[in-house]
């Protein structure tokens, strides 16, 4: 589980590494932030276009060989991206790091399915998730340090080196797992449509996607958020993030005490406090401890929140949907990404960087009407079909 979080730290660090980097890259490529945050878009839209092909494609290859393959990928486009002479060959090297990116969280997303029993499931997501955390805690901050001291280029240098060192211990410590699970009596086998688990994957798909546009319209500018609306130093963005990072590690502990217990109302609970603290920052931006605060109880709020619904999904799909699934909730994840990305390019180009937070504010509060129902839902909808 350790393995797989550090693999986890590196592909999140690599994914979000131009947000940190926004305005070093823009001077660098001679190119707008909002055609840096689109990068983003980029990255996402080729998982969300490549994650179910290339699982289905790959579905009969051993797992832990596959996710060294794809951390190679990784390494390989962020090399790229280093030495790129313009922002079109950046722009490929997010499309070759996207397509790695879509199958390796489709593998990496399942593999504690593969390891654990259901009753283990919330804890070892949680062990494999601070691989994220740790990414916001550490990586995107240290890499914008890096960025900021040596310059954006040797930043991605080094993370690409850093990958290849994470596929390494994969080699040497990830034990190999058997995910073509047989079709036992009484289960219902493909077409997917018809498995009974299937509805219930939808729906957490549904609330990963609107939670993560809301998330992302407002994250993927928050650099210059952070220096433009609230006033903070340059120097302090590397600060302020790596406090947005504590917070979600704290959040992701949270999740492996008690996640296993109370998912729904976690996940309920992650929605509202992510409501509660993002609108007090768009409310109230120039007061910079109330802006800290607030940071604080977002990051911890967002931080469990992939972990319960990675969880969830995989409680609720059945043993021969899992890599499925895991590459269904990768999907809905990086349309969130991407989308959220883009929608934050359009108004921070025709309404302004201060619009982005009230936004992120009324799309998660539809997040919270959807998982408000959904259990009910996914519970009707497994009484009829029993």
């Amino acid at each position: 589980m350790l393995t797989l979080a550090g693999a986890i730290f590196v592909s999140v660090t690599s994914e979000f590494l131009p947000t940190g980097l926004l305005p070093e890259m823009a001077e660098g490529l001679d190119v707008s932030q909002s055609r840096i945050g689109l990068l983003v878009s980029v990255f996402a839209g080729t998982v969300v276009l490549s994650a179910a092909p290339l699982t289905s494609l790959t579905r009969r290859l051993p797992r832990k060989p596959l996710i060294v393959i794809v951390l190679v990928a990784f390494a390989i486009s962020n090399f790229i991206g280093a030495i790129a002479p313009s922002y079109e060959i950046v722009l490929a090297s997010r499309v070759l790091g996207g397509l790695a990116h879509g199958l390796f969280w489709a593998v990496v997303g399942a593999y504690p399915g593969h390891l654990v029993q259901n009753g283990q499931l919330a804890r070892a997501v949680a062990i494999t998730a601070a691989g994220g955390s740790a990414a916001f805690v550490l990586g995107v901050p240290a890499g914008t340090a890096l960025g900021h001291l040596l310059g954006w280029r040797l930043a991605f240098t080094i993370v690409g080196v850093v990958i290849l060192l994470l596929a390494v211990l994969v080699i040497r410590f990830l034990p190999p797992v058997e995910h073509r699970q047989p079709v036992l009596t009484g289960e219902i086998p493909v077409p997917l449509r018809k498995d009974p688990t299937a509805f219930g994957v939808v729906l957490v798909c549904t609330i990963t996607l609107v939670m993560m546009i809301g998330h992302n319209l407002y994250y993927t500018y928050i650099v210059p958020f952070f220096t433009t609306i609230n006033g903070f130093p340059d120097d302090a963005v590397s600060l302020l993030l790596l406090v947005y990072g504590l917070a979600g590690a704290v959040g992701l502990l949270l999740v492996g005490l008690v996640g296993g217990r109370f998912p729904r109302l976690g996940l309920f609970s992650s929605a509202a406090f992510i409501v509660v603290a993002v609108l007090v920052m768009g409310l109230l931006p120039h007061a910079p401890v109330v802006v800290v605060i607030a940071l604080v109880v977002w990051g911890a709020a967002f931080g469990g929140a992939p972990a319960l619904l990675q969880t969830r999904v995989l409680q609720l799909a059945s043993p021969q949907l899992r890599d499925v699934s895991a590459a269904f909730v990768t999907t809905s994840f990086n349309i969130g990404i991407g989308g959220g990305a883009l929608i934050g390019s359009l108004m921070l180009d025709g309404w302004g960087l201060h619009t982005l937070p009230f936004a992120d504010v009324v799309i998660t509060l539809g997040a919270i009407l959807l998982i408000a129902v959904s259990d009910r839902v996914i519970r009707r909808r497994f009484t009829t079909v029993s």
